[in-house]
């Protein structure tokens, strides 16, 4: 069974005292024709292969730390910070501490 998608003007916890970050977990929180917010738990060690999507994202880190690879440059997001990154550029993600992050993918404009 699905999780029921964020409505409109719902707050969304992004973190919780009680959660157990060392279990991945991937949960769109919401979905539209143009944007999808996704939220990750990334347990320290967890890699996301190399991987593109079409449309632009915003990847923030809200809590750990997180390698954010785009080919031979790595970007180290921690707790409050964020990139852009274009759409169909390659990425991939490897969590350094146990880490919570939100992601924004503009599906169509």
């Amino acid at each position: 069974m699905a999780l029921a998608h964020a409505t409109s003007g719902q707050v969304i916890a992004l973190t919780r005292a009680d959660e157990d970050t060392t279990q991945f977990s991937a949960i769109a929180l919401a979905k539209t024709e143009q944007v999808e917010l996704i939220r990750l738990v990334l347990p320290a060690g967890k890699d996301m292969p190399e991987h593109h999507v079409k449309g632009e994202i915003t990847f923030q880190c809200i809590s750990g730390q997180i390698a954010f690879i785009m080919g031979a440059t790595t970007a180290t997001l921690t707790g409050g910070k964020m990139l852009y990154l274009e759409g169909g550029a390659p990425h991939a993600v490897k969590a350094l501490a146990d880490s919570v992050a939100l992601v924004t993918i503009v599906l169509r404009h």
